[in-house]
């Protein structure tokens, strides 16, 4: 275990400017493990009061402004913080620091709760966190769940065990889990921890998570102020030590559970059974039927699956690009194409990753896809899909009709969002109990018969 001193000349924060500038850090943003959603609940764990401002307020207060159930879970009351205070006992500072962090929490979120364990400070044990992990847990859907909590290798005895417990149960339970370093930026360098810094991910604050960040730690005076001028009463963190938190990002380890559509392919070779399920052919047969083109010259399918539709789209298309979440699902779909160099898939989560440098388009499928977006995604790639179709371009849509249950659109709505917000007329239009299919054209939407000129 790293040994250090809190009052000890620890690494000015221009080291870490400096660091920030030159490093390779991956910006996190929450919706990228969850699906392009937020998570259904956000689970926090302070060591100490005051732990969670300073190494999780601002994400804190993004999620709770976003509506997200959010519980902070104090372990101790850190009544050791001042052990040699003359003028406070560990009693009358733990009344202090509670007072404080309900205080902090009301700044940040106002509507989360605030639990306090009463662990001893300092003292800490593995099996008393996984205890408070497993009941806290208890009510919880993993999948949609988000834990934070201490570093498990932050140099303080308390920070290490409560991150190694939230650890073991988050991979067991295959919980995504964001572990945010305190003490790092104190006893820490670039270079001699270069191994481990090449794992962070850097968490962007806007101006509004950022001043709730500060006013937040604002709060916690018994550690950023002197308790008194008397020996032992010293200010526990220094002005430098809070440079480190006075950032327009936060910093976390992330042990990603995977997508759900990555946790689904690695499962099972073929999700769906779309390849045997003779209504998954009979779908497809009805969708390459549609098109009002027997050829295309440039086709992008977003969410491809395992490739079965990827591939009759292929045998239409002069060139063909697929997009999916799931990594084994793009695995899948190019072994499916190997024999089409013009067709390929790729890693993409839409609509950060839209292809805008492939386009145009002149056939752009969106196949049981687009009820896995939130409104204001898909609204998005219609925007995208716009910008990105050619004057003549296609766009299909199919979608399953019956309950999505965990997700905020349904196909109808698709369609019906589709339909309003894009300027494209409906060129073809098949319903049935079980699905949508629907072909969309820019205006004037002239039928095939029209086209081939037979009216």
């Amino acid at each position: 275990m790293v040994s250090f001193s809190h009052d000890a000349e620890g690494t000015p924060e221009s080291h870490w400017r400096t660091w920030q500038q030159d490093s390779d850090a991956v910006d996190l943003q929450i919706e990228e493990l969850f699906d392009g959603r937020l998570p259904a609940r956000f689970l926090l764990l302070a060591a100490h009061p005051d732990d969670e401002t300073l190494g999780a307020g601002g994400l804190l207060a993004k999620l709770a402004r976003a509506g997200v159930r959010c519980d902070v879970v104090v372990l101790t009351d850190g009544e050791a913080s001042h052990p040699s205070s003359p003028t406070h006992s560990p009693d009358r500072l733990a009344e202090l620091r509670r007072a404080e962090v309900t205080d902090a929490v009301l700044v940040l979120a106002p509507a989360a709760r605030v639990c306090f364990e009463g662990m001893p400070d300092g003292r800490v044990l593995h099996e008393d966190v996984v205890a408070v992990l497993e009941r806290e847990l208890a009510d919880s859907e993993d999948v949609r769940t988000l834990v934070a909590a201490p570093w498990r290798h932050d140099g303080h005895t308390d920070h290490d065990t409560v991150g190694r417990a939230a650890a073991d149960v988050c991979t067991e339970r295959t919980i995504t889990l964001l572990e945010y370093p305190i003490w790092l930026w104190h006893w820490g360098t670039a270079e001699e921890q270069a191994e481990e810094l090449a794992g962070l991910a850097l968490h962007p604050l806007d101006a509004e998570e950022h001043s709730r960040k500060e006013s937040a730690l604002a709060t916690h005076v018994s550690q950023t102020l002197p308790l008194s001028d008397a020996p032992g009463d010293e200010v526990l963190l220094t002005p430098a030590m809070l440079e480190h938190f006075d950032r327009t990002f936060e910093a976390f380890f992330v042990t990603g559970a995977g997508s759900t559509f990555e946790r689904l392919h690695s499962a099972k070779a073929d999700p769906w059974d779309v390849a045997e399920r003779f209504y998954e052919q009979r779908k497809r047969a009805l969708t390459l039927a549609c098109l009002p083109r027997p050829r295309f010259c440039r086709t992008l399918e977003i969410g491809c699956s395992v490739g079965a539709l990827t591939k009759d789209l292929a045998a239409v298309s002069d060139n063909l690009l697929a997009l999916d979440t799931s990594e084994t699902a793009v695995r899948r779909t190019n072994e499916a194409l190997i024999m089409d160099v013009a067709a390929s898939a790729r890693l993409a989560t839409v609509p950060r990753d839209w292809p805008r440098e492939d386009g145009p388009f002149d056939l752009i499928v969106l196949s049981e896809t687009g009820y896995f977006l939130s409104s204001e995604q898909l609204d998005q790639v219609i925007r995208l899909m716009l910008a990105s179709l050619d004057d003549d371009g296609v766009v299909v849509l199919c979608h399953w009709r019956h309950p999505i249950e965990g997700w905020e659109l349904d196909g109808d709505t698709v369609h019906e969002r589709v339909r309003d917000h894009s300027g494209l007329h409906t060129l073809a239009l098949h319903t049935e109990e079980d699905f949508l299919l629907e072909v969309f054209v820019p205006a004037p939407a002239h039928s095939v018969a029209r086209r081939e000129g037979l009216l």
